[in-house]
């Protein structure tokens, strides 16, 4: 079934973001379990398989279109140093993310791609979801200081 060539490209942008956020989050995760923040290694983790799985429903959606999804670019990853740095990092990810979902899905209806439109829908929820759960770790950062925050993200051995 052939797309429409600016569903397409906004189909790819956003597999553009997935694949960037994917490697941020992997290396934030990596970085934290180094650091022996297992409870927060853990959780970003998770969120850089779920962006795994954005990636890949992008994908199929593209090559359903008859497309070619562009492995080959990536945004640029911002790597934070301090836990803080980190969720401003993965926060800007989001935030860019969401415009672009919320423009994208516009383009779709309009052009009666409602298929290509319900899976930007799908995916701004998750992203949508991680922006509140950033702003309420970068909030409690703020209230309790980043080395108490800290201090809750270590597990004790079993």
């Amino acid at each position: 079934m052939q797309g429409d060539p600016e569903v397409l490209e906004f189909l790819n942008e956003q597999l553009t973001g997935e694949l960037t956020a994917i490697n941020q989050y992997w290396l934030h995760y990596r970085i934290q379990d180094n650091k022996g923040w297992t409870k927060l290694a853990k959780y970003t983790r998770e969120e850089s398989i779920d962006e795994m799985k954005h990636a890949d429903k992008l994908t199929e959606r593209i090559l359903m279109l008859d497309g070619l999804p562009n492995y080959q670019r990536l945004f640029h990853v911002r790597v934070g140093q301090t836990v803080t740095e980190m969720f401003q990092a993965d926060r800007q990810v989001e935030v860019e993310a969401i415009d672009r979902l919320k423009r994208g899905i516009e383009v779709m209806r309009a052009k009666g791609d409602i298929t290509s439109a319900n899976l930007f829908e799908e995916i701004l929820a998750d992203e949508e979801h991680h922006i509140d759960y950033l702003d309420t770790q970068l909030e409690l950062i703020e209230s309790l200081g980043e080395a108490l925050y800290i201090s809750t993200l270590i597990e004790q051995p079993s």
